[in-house]
């Protein structure tokens, strides 16, 4: 895919304010409507403007382009790094479905998971009384996390526009409890923590999408757990019982006799907790010790000839 330099289309530099990125759209919209351009392309152009001014007008959009936007340029290939939102506070105004569809797909890659909830606009009693929008964030959390439940102090940046029509990012920090067993993609809603009200009404509630850090040992799947767990090849072979971690503490693993590489054991239970818990499942990779002492080698001779034993043959024999 293909990166698309928003301010490049409308002609303006990446300071500039919002008066500035309005004329700017003005302009080049009436350069290039349809019903009214000569240009060949046209229709083509008119759409990219279109694209541009709705996320650069939008401080939620702008904010989230240009913290991913910053080393990249005009059509060099780019892929959003996963979870680069994190952190960020959205209101969730989103786009329209008409928006989403008439344009391209790196609008689609970027914003694809901002759009769809709004605000609740006025209160059923009339009036100027409104209830604030409920706000949106994703947030990250260490797999340990999960199993033991925690109270964390999370940091969010919320996308605002100054007096001069330019995007900041205000950080704040909220205590959230982080509920045992809690699962990837569960959302935490946390009760008056979005925009304040209207007219004395009450205001939005803040809603916390929890994703898991990538890990170096586990991998998650719903409350299952997966992760690999080395042996040595007599321990395959023989049989054996060996200690190894997991998120909740350390388990003895009983290991069965000829097994193989790639042999998956299923701890029950040991996922993540919930009714009914995960399981934790571990996929044996045998290690080979190395050759690297006359000892070493001498037995690793010594089963090269008293073993009939051909990796290549399917039998094993």
């Amino acid at each position: 895919m293909e990166f698309k330099d928003y301010y490049q289309i409308l002609g303006v530099t990446r300071n500039a304010g919002a008066d500035e990125i309005k004329k700017a759209f003005r302009k080049l919209a009436r350069k290039y409507h349809p019903d009214v351009s000569k240009e060949t392309d046209a229709e083509l152009r008119m759409k990219e403007v279109n694209e541009a001014y709705a996320v650069l007008s939008d401080p939620e959009k702008r904010a989230a382009y240009d913290q991913l936007g910053r080393d990249y340029r005009e059509g060099q290939e780019f892929r959003p790094p996963p979870d680069w939102d994190a952190g960020f506070e959205f209101s969730g105004s989103g786009f329209s479905t008409a928006e989403a569809a008439d344009f391209s797909d790196f609008f689609a890659e970027l914003f694809g998971h901002m759009g769809g909830a709004r605000g609740r606009g006025a209160h059923p009693g009339g009036g100027f009384r409104a209830r604030g929008d409920d706000h949106h964030a994703k947030i990250l959390l260490d797999l340990e996390a999960a199993y033991r439940g925690d109270t964390r102090t999370i940091t969010l940046r919320a996308p605002r526009q100054d007096a001069s029509g330019r995007v900041v990012l205000a950080e704040h920090d909220l205590s959230v409890r982080i509920p045992k067993g809690v699962r990837e993609g569960q959302v935490i809603r946390l009760a008056g923590q979005g925009a304040p009200g209207l007219g004395g009404g009450p205001p939005g509630d803040l809603y916390l999408e929890v994703h898991f850090e990538p890990h170096p040992r586990y991998r998650v799947e719903g409350r299952d757990i997966y992760a690999t767990l080395p042996v040595a090849p007599w321990e395959a072979a023989l049989g054996a019982t060996v200690k190894t971690r997991t998120p909740d503490g350390n388990v003895e693993v009983r290991i069965p006799p000829d097994s193989s590489g790639g042999r998956r054991l299923r701890l029950r239970g040991r996922g993540i907790p919930g009714d009914p818990p995960g399981d934790l499942y571990l996929e044996l990779e045998i290690r080979l010790p190395p050759a690297d002492s006359p000892r070493a080698r001498e037995l690793y001779e010594a089963m090269a000839r008293e073993l009939a034993f051909d990796p290549r043959n399917n039998s094993g024999g």
